[in-house]
């Protein structure tokens, strides 16, 4: 019996997410066994570091250079990436295989209860305007900091760094910390979740915290959030059929406009600009936002349904030429 070596980072949301692809695996293929090969990667050796010293952001890959090299080797035959954390430009032999269809990709706003300004049971215009004045929210995400801060100028946002649970952990130890953001997908996936009063439980959850969602209209997440992508050896007979079984073709078409645009604007997750697709009445709508260069820019493109690529190259270009704010 066949077994499918998948390479995860060791993080609890990567392992639940390669989980989820070796649990539907079983199902699709109840002849194959699977088998985590859990590798740290330099971006997680960095977690902790302070980005003043790095230059203010992560360069790209740091998350996935040591899954793809494993794919290279031999070592594993998939890898499971979130695939924000995925570039756009991927080593040759590589490939984008499989895109699992794609959870809630909104962000949600974490705050301490007793930085909760109004009434938490009414949903104010804008969910940033809970926060009372001059509030600090922590977000090392150039695209929440400014999308944040054109909401809410007088916000102070500061860097944190670590997974899910070492930020909240954070937000309710450090009582200057007012609120922070993280995505929704990322929080289902590790098990919490959030009541009909907006407080937050799961497994220790630190008390005393409330979430908020944010639609789009207030602030669009970085390309491909929330969808779990899975990188092969091109030519790779065994794993491409698992990845076509495994792939959903809306989302994939979807993501790939949106790391059209991502790359047609130069640049990687850290990157100031956000994006989100999704098929409305028979055509991929593409809406993006970018703050290169600290002026903001957004843009929308229709195409159709096989116009993925096209619809990210047209949004780059729109928003790199300075039209459609």
């Amino acid at each position: 019996m066949k077994t499918l070596r998948i390479a995860t980072r060791g993080s609890a949301l990567a392992l639940a997410q390669a989980r989820t692809v070796a649990a539907l695996c079983r199902e699709l293929f109840p002849e194959l066994k699977s088998a985590l090969r859990v590798f740290k990667t330099t971006g997680d050796k960095l977690q902790t570091a302070d980005p003043t010293q790095a230059g203010g952001t992560l360069p790209k890959g740091l998350f996935t250079k040591e899954l793809e090299v494993a794919l290279l080797s031999g070592d594993a035959d998939i890898a499971v990436h979130s695939l924000k954390d995925l570039p756009t430009d991927l080593p040759d032999r590589l490939i984008l295989g499989a895109v699992l269809k794609r959870a809630d990709a909104r962000d949600v706003l974490v705050m301490r209860e007793e930085s909760i300004q109004g009434n938490p049971a009414v949903r104010p215009a804008c969910v940033a305007d809970r926060l009372r004045q001059g509030a600090t929210v922590a977000t090392s995400s150039p695209r929440r900091q400014a999308q944040m801060l054109s909401r809410r100028a007088d916000l102070k946002l500061v860097e944190i760094r670590g997974n899910v649970g070492t930020r909240l952990r954070k937000l309710a130890d450090l009582t200057h910390l007012d609120g922070t953001l993280l995505a929704a997908a990322g929080l289902q996936r590790l098990g919490f979740v959030i009541g009909s009063d907006a407080r937050l439980s799961g497994e220790d959850v630190p008390g005393g915290l409330k979430a908020f969602e944010l639609e789009f209209e207030e602030m669009l997440p970085c390309v491909g959030q929330a969808a779990i992508g899975i990188e092969i050896r091109a030519g790779d007979a065994f794993a491409s059929e698992i990845c076509a079984r495994l792939d959903d073709s809306d989302t994939h078409q979807c993501v790939a406009a949106e790391r059209a645009f991502l790359k047609g604007m130069g640049g990687g997750c850290q990157s100031p600009v956000a994006a989100i697709g999704t098929f409305q009445c028979g055509h991929l709508e593409l809406r993006g936002v970018s703050y290169h260069g600290g002026s903001f820019r957004q843009g929308l493109v229709r195409v159709g349904t096989n116009g993925a690529a096209e619809a990210g190259t047209l949004l780059a270009r729109e928003l790199s030429s300075g039209f459609g704010g």
